[in-house]
């Protein structure tokens, strides 16, 4: 059985996809990968499985038809093709680095929620990025220049993109409590269940996909452990979606109404829809 399923969610950009195996296929740990694709155009899921036949990963590709923004539905029916009991979640934009995988596997606890942060570079670094032989090498091969970029104002959170491994200074570090991403958080399968998984009914970002499910995971007794200064992603720094009123409404209904257990989640997807 594999150890963890990093599950990657993911619309049509293949060059960022290519790089994310690239630097998964360098990590030793025994995982399975899921790529969770909300509505890819058919040229491009063409690519994504000559991808998966070429690559020593094992990869499934979990794929609905473009219906608008269905993420939390198309992951939730990742999940069900998942075999290992843990599960890592990472955007398709986003670059693991060396020992992602390991952090989030020496970290993981029954009733705790991995939170991780993503390293937003500066745009001019996504052809290198893309292009590199070894992805998952990427920041400790360029942190100075990305550091000293990040002094001139190009980049967010670049500071944690350094690993550090010394209990103490990343207690220190991750000290103040933080609201997971849906970019980087991994959890155990039965946390995950345990609240039905994320809510479909979210047809719009940046609240179902971690604001949510963290307010029912909480509220049902799990924890939250930052990991920042670990399990590393990178990601090309670009404008910020807003939260559009129709998921800012969902999220107050839940609420208001208290409901921990997602009423149109994990069981309720479709495996075809």
């Amino acid at each position: 059985m594999f150890e963890a399923s990093v599950i990657v969610s993911y619309y049509n950009n293949i060059h960022a996809l290519t790089c994310i195996i690239k630097a998964l296929e360098n990590q030793q740990e025994n995982f399975e990968v899921i790529i969770a694709d909300d509505g890819s155009r058919q040229e491009i899921v063409e690519q994504v499985n000559a991808l998966i036949d070429k690559s020593s990963l094992s990869i499934k590709h979990i794929w609905q038809k473009d219906n608008g923004f269905r993420k939390t539905r198309i992951l939730n029916k990742a999940v069900k093709q998942a075999t290992s009991p843990y599960f890592i979640f990472i955007d398709g934009d986003c670059i693991p680095q060396k020992h992602f995988v390991y952090d989030h596997l020496a970290n993981k606890a029954h009733g705790v929620i991995l939170n991780g942060r993503r390293v937003d570079m500066a745009a001019e670094y996504k052809v290198n990025l893309y292009n590199s032989a070894k992805p998952e090498c990427f920041f400790s091969q360029h942190s100075l220049g990305i550091l000293v970029k990040y002094l001139f104002g190009k980049g967010k959170n670049i500071e944690k993109g350094i690993r550090i491994t010394n209990e103490s200074i990343l207690k220190f570090l991750n000290r103040k409590p933080k609201g997971i991403v849906g970019c980087n958080f991994s959890l155990h399968k039965e946390d995950f269940i345990a609240v039905n998984g994320f809510d479909n009914r979210y047809d719009v970002p940046c609240v179902g996909e971690d604001t949510d499910i963290e307010y029912r995971l909480v509220n049902t007794g799990k924890q939250i452990k930052n990991v920042f200064h670990q399990a590393v992603v990178l990601h090309i720094l670009h404008p910020e979606l807003p939260r559009l009123e129709r998921a800012t409404q969902l999220f107050e209904e839940t609420q208001t109404n208290q409901q921990f257990i997602a009423l149109d989640g994990y069981h309720q997807a479709q495996d075809v829809d």
